[in-house]
């Protein structure tokens, strides 16, 4: 398997790795996209919104409650136009029927297809559960949509200097399974840098190198079939309370963690698991 590497990089935000001599001149090949389509997933957490509105450099998703519907936005950035669409936020126990379907319909909000799916998972307790969730949700979308989708860790403020690469053996195998298929496209943003972010460029160069290496855009799986699984799925849904425990921990699926210490004889232990064609448009 693929060994990682570390570095760092400023503002206390540890970085995902530099590409080696290889990788690094794949990426000189990607296409400039003068245009990119980006759709936001993830759990009933702020740091979804927050990344859409870092991305967009202004506060256009609302932070205060739950998202019910997915909600579009545009901004010029890095000399691209850039389209976001920010979808409803997962249950850590079985989503509503109804956010799903919303989360489906977001994808003809930027046609013909969106560049990529961004994966925002806080760093934190990532669990068995969160892993079946992520599994669970994406599925909808058909298995190629892991073709196109970049895990964004936030609230890596907890791991100070540490690499993002060291969390992700030490979180173990289920984080792992995200992230290789994901591919191993990873990226770390600070959603507390205001003004001019110096992460955003290097985020913008994987998500078009990715665009690259998949041929184009994001096309999905006939619609007939998922609109079958969501059918499917709906009479296990329906006694659901949408608002239950909606500001309670249990629904918030991967969480940050608090006081989070790499020093601590857990996170110390010893690593047990392995490290883990259409036209551009």
């Amino acid at each position: 398997m693929e060994s990682i590497k570390t570095a760092s990089t400023d503002h206390g935000v540890p970085d995902s790795g530099e590409e080696d001599g290889q990788s690094a001149q794949a990426a000189g090949d990607e296409k400039h996209l003068s245009e990119l389509r980006l759709v936001l997933l993830g759990w009933r957490w702020p740091g979804k919104s927050l990344t859409g509105n870092t991305i967009l450099g202004r506060e256009e998703f609302r932070l205060e409650r739950a998202a019910e519907f997915c909600v579009k936005r545009e901004a010029a950035v890095c000399g691209r136009q850039v389209m976001v669409v920010d979808t409803p936020g997962w249950f850590s126990s079985q989503t509503p029927v109804v956010y799903q379907q919303e989360m489906v319909s977001g994808i003809s909000m930027c046609p013909p297809g969106p560049h990529a799916f961004l994966l925002v998972i806080p760093v934190g307790m990532f669990t068995e559960v969160d892993r079946a969730c992520i599994e669970e949700n994406l599925a909808l979308l058909g298995e190629r949509v892991w073709r196109h989708t970049l895990v964004v860790f936030t609230w890596a403020e907890v791991l100070r200097d540490k690499p993002i690469e060291r969390y992700i053996r030490r979180e173990g195998k289920d984080l792992q399974w995200v992230v290789d298929k994901c591919n191993k496209r990873y990226h770390v943003i600070n959603n507390y840098i205001f003004g001019e972010h110096p992460q955003l460029p290097a985020l913008i160069k994987k998500i078009e190198k990715m665009v690259a290496e998949e041929g184009g855009h994001y096309v999905p799986d006939a619609m007939e079939k998922l609109q079958q699984t969501l059918s499917h799925n709906q009479p296990q849904t329906n006694n659901q309370d949408d608002n239950q425990n909606q500001h309670s921990s249990k629904d918030l699926g991967a969480r940050p963690k608090r006081n989070c210490s790499f020093g601590s004889s857990k996170s110390m232990d010893v690593d047990t698991t392995p490290s883990i064609s259409n036209p551009l448009n």
